[in-house]
């Protein structure tokens, strides 16, 4: 999304990501803070435009198109400051146990599996209900930039001020910012890399709680390598999301035939291995790299949670192989490697051949045959 300012009034160039979506949703994306009342207003006074027409909230937008928003505003029914919230020590205990890294524009906390990053129906704990305990010495509460599923674990992202927020939120929308994600699937993929470049929308009858391949969908693109084989019953994988869609790494790889361990939504009773291996979902989110408004960058790991430590032990797979695994070599398949193998090979006979018949050819040959 990027944006540029002409007297107060805001426009905003629709990214790729954002191609044949709803114009409110748009704003629910980008601008969360104008509601649908907002929206619907600057839209009857004609002050919302696309490209320099009226726009309805309903319009579908496209790659490229220019959306002229009027100056910000507060609701009407703008809601009072929101109170702390009385924690327990054992639970200030907790949250600050999470964290990895501190500074003065970000927080990193090392979320574990089974924890929600927000509050939802009959959802009492999670990570939102907890930053009261590290604002510290910071003047606003800490504020969420990114979410990850209830069951994926490791680096979350969190900003101490609203203006680091809004920077972080715009190297996400932006692409300047690189997620690698660790997992376990099943089965070993035909390739040792490639990209996922598959459409996800919402299923329909699930109430948005689940996702499935549809061409008429959002674009979704995941970058995968494989790491390390346990045999062809399961294989340690990087993960890459070139976009943020709603279990998109799930999806993709169920898609692809591998779903990750313990993902039995998306991969059904085949998502889960026998001999003791952990049942839970096997995703972890390993590193976070993206411009600090600090200046330099920040450049964060997590730590693999137990259950995954533990996984990782039982299938003889080495965690540090995972690090920097798009500036390294992918291994080579050993089907592969057998078949360029056995071509090498018959390339050199054929050489030693070519000279046999090249000495044979010779003068001082030809002269001792006779």
């Amino acid at each position: 999304m990027s944006k540029a300012f002409t007297d107060d009034v805001r426009q905003f160039t629709v990214e790729r990501d954002d191609d044949g979506i709803r114009l409110d949703r748009w704003f629910k994306r980008h601008l969360p803070e104008a509601n649908f009342n907002i929206v619907s207003r600057w839209s009857r006074t004609g002050q919302l435009r696309l490209d320099g027409k009226r726009a309805a909230p309903g319009d579908r937008i496209v790659t490229g198109q220019v959306i002229r928003v009027p100056p910000a505003e507060k609701p009407h029914n703008a809601k009072r400051p929101r109170a702390p919230i009385e924690l327990t020590d054992d639970q200030i205990e907790f949250a600050r146990g999470l964290l990895i890294h501190k500074d003065r524009s970000a927080l990193v906390l090392n979320k574990p599996p089974g924890l929600a990053v927000q509050g939802g129906t009959k959802m009492k704990d999670h990570v939102d209900g907890l930053l009261d305990a590290l604002q510290f010495d910071a003047k606003a509460r800490p504020r969420l930039v990114h979410r990850l599923d209830k069951d994926t674990s490791g680096a979350l992202l969190v900003a101490r001020s609203p203006s680091a927020a809004a920077i972080f939120s715009k190297s996400f929308s932006s692409r300047k910012t690189t997620k690698i994600y660790w997992a376990i699937v099943i089965g070993v993929p035909k390739e040792n890399e490639g990209v996922i470049d598959l459409a996800i929308g919402k299923q329909p009858g699930m109430g948005g709680e689940k996702m499935y391949p549809d061409p008429e969908g959002q674009t979704a693109r995941t970058r995968y390598r494989v790491i390390e084989r346990a045999g062809n019953s399961a294989a340690f994988v990087a993960l890459q999301p070139f976009t943020g869609r709603t279990h998109q790494l799930r999806v993709h790889m169920a898609a692809i035939g591998h779903p990750i361990l313990g993902d039995g939504k998306y991969g059904g009773q085949n998502a889960f291995l026998t001999g003791g291996v952990s049942r839970k979902l096997h995703l972890h989110a390993r590193r976070l790299s993206l411009p600090s408004p600090d200046g330099g960058k920040l450049d964060i790991t997590a730590d693999l949670s137990e259950h995954f430590t533990k996984s990782m032990d039982a299938l003889g797979f080495t965690p540090d192989d995972g690090d920097n695994p798009f500036q390294r070599a992918a291994p080579l398949d050993p089907r592969i490697a057998k078949k360029k193998a056995g071509r090498a090979h018959a390339k050199d006979q054929r050489k030693a051949r070519r000279g046999e018949r090249r000495r044979r050819g010779e003068p001082g040959e030809r002269g001792k045959r006779r």
